[in-house]
This record gives C-alpha cells, sequence and structure tokens, in this order.
C-alpha cells in the first residue's frame, strides 16, 4: 500500500487530514515560497503546492505526496504570512470591513507512476468593521502570525469574521472534501 506524505508541517493542515480519518506522514518542504505577479492566484498557489510536492517526492518513490498554500485576496492585493507585527496589523487593517477571497491550492503526486493533479478552491470570507483595539487584542493572542492574511478561521480569528461563503476547510488551508475525493483516485484510503 502507498504511503500517504503531506509535504507541510502545518498544524492546520495535520488536524484536517486527521480528522478526516487518514494516516500519514508530515514531511517539512524544502522548497522556497515566491509570488509571481505574471500569474493568477489560482496559478500561484497551484504552483507554489506543486512545488512544495516536488520538493519532498525525491526521498519517497513509493508514496502519495498531498501539498497545500493558501493565500488572501483583496482586490489585485495578495497577502500571505505576515513579516512581523506591524505587518500583520497592515493586513488586518486592510481586510476590516470588506470582503476578500482565500484560495487554498493543493498537488497530489504519485511518486511510482509521476501522475499529479493539482487543483485550488476559493471561499470568500467578509469581515467585521475591526477598531484598532480589538486587532491589537488579535495580534497579542500571537494568532497571526504564520497564517495567510494574519488570521486563523480555526482559531480566535472566528470572531473577526462575519461571514463566509464556501467551504471553512479552504481557508483554514486543505479543502478536505475534495482532497478525500482524490486521494481515493490515488490509492489512499482512509484508516476509520
Amino acid at each position: 500500500m502507498k504511503t500517504l506524505i503531506l509535504a507541510s508541517t502545518s498544524p492546520r493542515r495535520k488536524l484536517l487530514l486527521e480528522q478526516a480519518g487518514f494516516s500519514f506522514l508530515a514531511v517539512a518542504s524544502d522548497f522556497e515560497e515566491f509570488v509571481d505577479d505574471k500569474l493568477s492566484p489560482y496559478e500561484l498557489v497551484k504552483t507554489l503546492a506543486l512545488g512544495k510536492a516536488q520538493a519532498v517526492a525525491a526521498k519517497y518513490p513509493q508514496a502519495v505526496i498531498l501539498s497545500g498554500d493558501t493565500i488572501v485576496v483583496l482586490g489585485r492585493t495578495i497577502f500571505g504570512k505576515p513579516q512581523d507585527a506591524q505587518h500583520a496589523k497592515e493586513i488586518l487593517r486592510a481586510l476590516s470591513g470588506k470582503q476578500h477571497s482565500v484560495i487554498t491550492g493543493f498537488a497530489l503526486l504519485d511518486t511510482a507512476s509521476q501522475h499529479v493533479l493539482s487543483e485550488a478552491m476559493e471561499a470568500k470570507v467578509w469581515f467585521k468593521n475591526l477598531s484598532d483595539e480589538v486587532i491589537d487584542a488579535y495580534l497579542a493572542t500571537g494568532e497571526p502570525f504564520d497564517k495567510a492574511g494574519a488570521y486563523a478561521l480555526q482559531g480566535k480569528g472566528r470572531d473577526l469574521v462575519e461571514k463566509i461563503e464556501g467551504e471553512d476547510s479552504v481557508v483554514i488551508g486543505l479543502p478536505i472534501e475534495r482532497v478525500t475525493i482524490l486521494l481515493d483516485q490515488f490509492g489512499i484510503k482512509k484508516e476509520n
């Protein structure tokens, strides 16, 4: 049976896969993320996810590699993870009172057959109007610093959100319903 490798150390992606009932090994990818303005947001997250999978694939000749990448898009601006507290504050101020898109791309790579598939999914998120006090209190939790868009829907960041159109798992970082269907096609079954 093929081994499932999650090319990520993201606690959120690991938890989504665990909750879905999959057995897997999480391996950090050393792929360098980048932003290419020539790529659409959909193409960007698919390209980054595939790069992460390919960086891990050489070490596992009989495995299915799963990787993902998430960005937040407001108008023409792409937000990844904040560089520091000031950057996080700027991102949250920009998102305050507005609707933005969260796009998560993922890639599946069967290292034995070299079969590759990558897709991207989008969810729309509306933020409440956030005061500086609310933003500062959220920053003080430490939660925003390794999250695209500087917030975590699965944590205290949910309090910043007015409504969501789309799957929560897309916002969290791995569209688990779609991934589950595709993993089955790659010969990876749930454990429970």
